[in-house]
């Protein structure tokens, strides 16, 4: 992206503006135009960033998906980098990289329907909608497991510790907070769905005990759960869709949402 984005040559207005010149053209664009380390939005739009006109108008929906594996700059990858190291890991050693990978794609795919209803005049990346939609998943699967769980304070102070840190991140430029919620609540959802582990003392018939009692595999709450899970999910991507093709603003209906996502300041304009 770096490469593509040439900022000695393609920002000649910005002549000596670009960050590290040193490095020629990967030098980082100007911080008031993007303060973390990274190309421009034209860039980022060139490479699948997320656009609602280019969603909507330009039928191009591939980057609801495409824009989960760029990022907003070298601030924003080292972010997600971090975060990913924390919490992946332990998904896909616990649960498999099948059902961790459908949560990720699934979450990221929720977090840019429901960040394509409030930001349509912005161009936003980032992974973190997807990581959002991981720290929700395993906030349902802690609802669901607890009682498996030894080292419950340390786990539960390592996801807020991720969460505020992402969220830190949101309130810049090119990031986006709205994809983070919507990825949560995706990823929280799929969690009941596919995180749901069988229930303390259950033992698998061939390796059970003559005369032990029988402890069903999963209990009631469990089936209830994802059962209701999967009902919310199916509803709230439809509509979620529905409402984007039809050119729905959310910002019409929240006057102050837009602020969740990028807070002004001197040293960057937000483009409300």
């Amino acid at each position: 992206m770096m490469y593509t984005n040439n900022c000695p040559k393609n920002n000649k207005r910005s002549k000596g503006k670009c960050v590290a010149r040193y490095l020629g053209r990967f030098s980082f664009q100007p911080s008031k135009e993007n303060p973390l380390f990274g190309p421009s939005s034209n860039t980022m739009d060139k490479w699948g960033a997320l656009q609602w006109s280019k969603v909507v108008h330009g039928k191009q929906g591939w980057r609801f998906i495409t824009c989960l594996w760029l990022h907003g700059g070298l601030i924003h990858l080292f972010a997600n980098v971090l975060s990913f190291f924390f919490i992946g890991i332990r998904h896909e050693q616990q649960f498999g990289y099948v059902r961790v990978g459908v949560i990720y794609l699934l979450s990221g795919f929720g977090g840019s329907i429901l960040s394509s209803l409030f930001m349509q005049h912005t161009t936003t990346v980032g992974a973190s909608g997807a990581l959002f939609g991981l720290i929700g998943a395993i906030c349902s699967e802690f609802l669901t497991n607890w009682t498996i769980y030894t080292y419950k304070v340390t786990a539960v102070i390592t996801f807020i510790a991720i969460i505020v840190l992402n969220l830190a991140v949101g309130v810049l430029p090119h990031i986006d907070n709205f994809a983070n919620i919507g990825g949560f609540f995706t990823g929280f959802l799929l969690g009941f769905v596919l995180l749901f582990r069988p229930q303390s003392g259950w033992i698998k018939p061939q390796h059970r005990p003559a005369g032990t009692a029988v402890i069903p595999k999963h209990k009631p709450y469990q089936y209830v759960f994802c059962v209701i899970a999967v009902l919310l999910l199916i509803v709230g991507f439809g509509m979620g869709l529905f409402l984007v093709f039809k050119g729905e603003n959310g910002n019409k209906h929240c006057s102050w949402c837009h602020h969740l996502t990028c807070a002004p300041t001197s040293k960057w304009p937000c483009g409300y």
